[in-house]
């Protein structure tokens, strides 16, 4: 819970501290200059993708209740994060292919995210949290408790009794 904890906090700073990497990174394995033009574009995308990837990781119920992500966070998004960390080492014969690979996690992660939120946005539940984080089942409503609820007058249900059928 620690480590799912703690990225949780990292999410944030990852969106300045990685683009800021690229250029350290540029500047201190001395690339070539054609290097910082891919610096110069790649950085606000890693600054963005970061930041939206927080942000839906951070819509989600379970991440803000738990103050955590899910394991599965921490593998595709800590794998894009440390892709991006060896990119800013600009070493050139593997270069291109971790680029391409940096992309692909990205995206894949992005679409986790997504597909996280979506599954937890769901209405599936009849688990309700209490403030303190109990979870428990309300009990059922009866029939009326629902008709007392319904509040259209109007509305006039006629049930039939019997089984006959229409010809």
């Amino acid at each position: 819970m620690a480590l799912r904890s703690g990225f949780y906090r990292w999410l944030i700073p990852a969106a300045f501290v990685l683009p800021l990497w690229l250029f350290v990174g540029w500047i201190i394995f001395g690339a070539n200059p054609l290097s910082l033009l891919w610096v110069l574009l790649s950085a606000p995308i890693v600054m963005v993708g970061q930041l939206i990837l927080t942000l839906l990781v951070r819509a989600r119920g379970t991440a803000r209740a738990e103050r955590a992500v899910s394991w599965t966070d921490i593998g595709l998004i800590g794998g894009w994060n440390v892709l991006i960390v060896a990119l800013g080492v600009f070493s050139n014969p593997w270069w291109w292919a971790l680029f391409a690979l940096t992309v692909i996690v990205g995206v894949v992660a992005l679409w986790s995210v997504l597909a996280q939120l979506w599954r937890e946005a769901r209405p599936a539940g009849i688990v309700l949290h209490t403030p303190d984080g109990m979870g428990y089942v309300p009990a059922p409503q009866t029939q009326t408790q629902t008709q007392a609820q319904s509040s259209d007058a109007d509305v006039i249900i006629v049930r039939e009794s019997g089984d006959q059928q229409a010809s």
